[in-house]
């Protein structure tokens, strides 16, 4: 008894479900360390080839089994006209306005998009891009409504 007293114990229950909130940010939080992956294997001069499972169906036996497929994961930065790279960051297929009118970061070169994707993670992280989230999702919504 004396181990489960040094524990600090609570009466809690866990969720059913997360927040609509915290479900974005997580969706959006696994997308940026894709981006920040691929930039680290890049850099370093290695492919990136995230996998998935797949569940097949053999047509003739109608066995289904699981198969490992390569991840289509689009970059999410290119370089601009002026040389330098810029990253946008991307909710689904709809570019976040990080600020008023603006929807990119300048980059200086590869080597700092990987600093920035971790620091664009640690503000989806504080709920800083909350409402740009929403704003995309409200967005897409609406057109889903007839």
């Amino acid at each position: 008894m004396s181990t489960l007293n040094s524990l600090k114990l609570i009466a809690a229950a866990k969720p059913l479900a997360l927040s609509p909130v915290l479900h974005r940010r997580n969706k959006l939080i696994v997308k940026l360390d894709e981006q920040r992956e691929m930039a680290q294997a890049q850099e370093e001069g290695r492919d990136y080839a995230p996998t998935k499972v797949k569940r097949v169906q053999n047509s003739e036996t109608g066995e289904v089994r699981d198969v490992t497929m390569p991840k289509r994961v689009k970059s999410w930065s290119w370089t601009a006209e002026n040389g330098k790279t810029c990253v946008a960051v991307r909710y689904g297929s709809k570019v976040l306005e990080l600020v008023k009118g603006k929807t990119a970061v300048e980059v200086g070169s590869n080597k700092e998009l990987v600093a920035v994707l971790t620091a664009l993670r640690k503000a989806v992280e504080a709920g800083e891009l909350d409402a740009q989230i929403e704003a995309v999702g409200a967005a897409v919504r609406r057109g889903f409504k007839r």
